[in-house]
């Protein structure tokens, strides 16, 4: 059977609420990007405390403080980056036993679906997760490209250079950022997939929550308010 004749075991439910879930997850993250003038995101309002950051770090003569930051960042993509090899490992197993986690499912949805239709969704999960494993490895080797950026700048901040170095460091810092922030939104919709094992609606309804956390998260929540506060 070819992938187009498997496509075909799905419902229109179930195509529908796959193309629901592409369409958010592209969609909020562009929202979060492109944010408009008057209501930026909290990752595009971090982005101008990165730049500020970078401005003081080429003030400062010891910069043991910018270096653990920078060494705290690249360990947390670490830390997900293996969270997601082991995710993936782990549902890899689920799909070479798809006859057992179909007989689950008939079990507890009454739905008797083949093997293969629980393969194809086992296998959307895979995808975000190894988006997800992608994007944490680029990021950690862009916070690494900073630390070197940042080891590199004129101590004294003068320096005609300074300010240059200052200027690659930050946007790479931004960069690497808003890579590592496209990766937990893949974990994020990968986790949301999984309510497709107990069918099209549960994946709709668990899409549309996913997508308004990550929405309040950014454009509505306490620390975006806090960030947004004027300085005395």
């Amino acid at each position: 059977m070819t992938s187009l004749e498997n496509l075909t075991l799905l419902s229109p439910l179930d195509i529908g609420a796959l193309a629901l879930l592409v369409t958010l997850w592209i969609a909020i993250g562009w929202r979060i990007e492109h944010p408009s003038p008057d209501k930026p995101s909290t990752s595009w309002i971090m982005a101008d405390y990165r730049k500020q950051w970078m401005q003081q770090m080429i003030a400062r003569e010891v910069r043991i403080f910018d270096a653990q930051t920078i060494g705290t960042l690249r360990q947390g993509t670490s830390f997900f980056a293996s969270t997601c090899v082991i995710a993936i490992g782990g549902t890899l197993a689920l799909i070479g036993n798809a006859e057992q986690v179909a007989g689950v499912a008939a079990d507890l949805t009454d739905a008797r679906s083949p093997a293969i239709v629980w393969e194809m969704k086992l296998l959307v999960i895979v995808v975000f997760l190894t988006n997800a494993f992608l994007k944490f490895v680029w990021s950690n080797r862009l916070f690494g490209y900073c630390s070197v950026i940042m080891g590199a700048a004129p101590n004294d901040p003068v320096d005609p250079k300074a300010a240059s170095f200052a200027r690659k460091a930050a946007a790479l810092n931004i960069a690497a950022a808003r890579t590592f922030n496209r990766g937990l939104r893949a974990i994020y919709f990968g986790l949301a997939t999984v309510a497709w094992l107990a069918g099209p609606v549960p994946l709709i309804v668990a899409t549309i929550v996913t997508c308004v956390v990550i929405w309040r998260r950014e454009f509505a929540s306490q620390s975006r308010k806090a960030l947004l506060e004027e300085d005395v």
